[in-house]
């Protein structure tokens, strides 16, 4: 099931006006933020429609919508939006703050690979929540994949060494690693990411990376300083956005990709374990504006 039949409503309000004059760019850009792009990407992209709509000469209302999708459609397409999972063991590690749905994500993503004929290998690093690690287990059996872990309070680090190293000794293709979402200051939680970017390169220094942060599409212009913050600690590689399956927007993804040149490479469309999806660009677009 595809995005536009699994959304609720359609984020974009209805367009009052049917020609091209200064009330119908306004309320494009309106519409914008609203769908939580942000007033800067927003402002941005309604210009570059304006001068578009002049250079082509385009008409209709409908004719612009199509521009402007082809527009924001640009901004998303910052990079590859696939997995790299190229060498054995690839390793994916998943990270966000509390209660985004990381835990579940890595859930749907370990189902989604072994489905494709990956095997598959979960690794409990968020020692630091509690039942965090007995969570991501009841997501390892419905997945049908092994997963490494210890116990509540355990050092990350640790429990990833002993995930690459199980990896190794079992021929897995890729091991998706768990990430704490908290710790009692921010600083701490970053020092704590590095740490674990720093074990894998140097116990897998060939190994294919993937750094995901999933952001909840619900959190609005949060979800940039969100991304922000783990792009400058983590390096990431990609954005995985979820609870798009209610009346949450998205557009904020937009704004990630211009701004930070991550691309979005999964959406969580509910909570059923086949309800994870590659991202497809022209059809969130579609969805999103109509």
């Amino acid at each position: 099931m595809g995005l536009i039949s699994k959304f609720k409503k359609a984020w974009f309000a209805p367009m009052s006006y049917d020609t091209l004059g200064e009330e119908f760019f306004d309320e494009l850009e309106e519409n914008l933020i609203l769908a939580d792009v942000g007033a800067a990407i927003a402002a941005e992209a309604v210009e570059e429609l304006r001068r578009k709509v002049y250079r082509e000469r385009l008409l209709t209302a409908e004719e612009v919508k199509g521009a402007l999708r082809s527009i924001l459609k640009q901004y998303l397409e910052v990079g590859d939006g696939t997995l790299n999972l190229s060498t054995q063991p690839s390793v994916v590690l998943v990270i966000g703050v509390n209660g985004v749905g990381k835990t579940t994500s890595i859930g749907k993503m370990a189902h989604l690979l072994k489905e494709q004929g990956k095997r598959v290998l979960l690794c409990a690093g968020d020692t630091f929540r509690a039942a965090a690690a007995d969570q991501l287990e009841i997501w390892a059996n419905r997945a049908d994949v092994p997963i490494v872990r210890q116990h509540e309070g355990a050092d990350p680090g640790a429990v990833l060494f002993d995930g690459l190293q199980a990896a190794r000794a079992r021929n897995m293709d890729v091991v998706i690693c768990d990430t704490a979402g908290r710790l009692h200051n921010k600083q701490n939680l970053m020092n704590e990411l590095a740490k674990m970017a720093k074990i894998i390169d140097r116990e897998a220094p060939n190994a294919a990376q993937e750094r995901l942060l999933v952001i909840d599409a619900t959190t609005g212009q949060n979800g940039l300083m969100q991304a922000r913050q783990f792009k400058e600690t983590a390096g990431l590689t990609g954005i995985i956005l979820t609870k798009l399956d209610g009346t949450a927007k998205g557009g904020i993804v937009i704004a990630i990709a211009r701004e930070l040149q991550v691309p979005v490479k999964f959406v969580g469309l509910g909570e059923g374990i086949d309800d994870l999806q590659p991202f497809d660009a022209q059809e969130f677009l579609e969805a999103m504006i109509g």
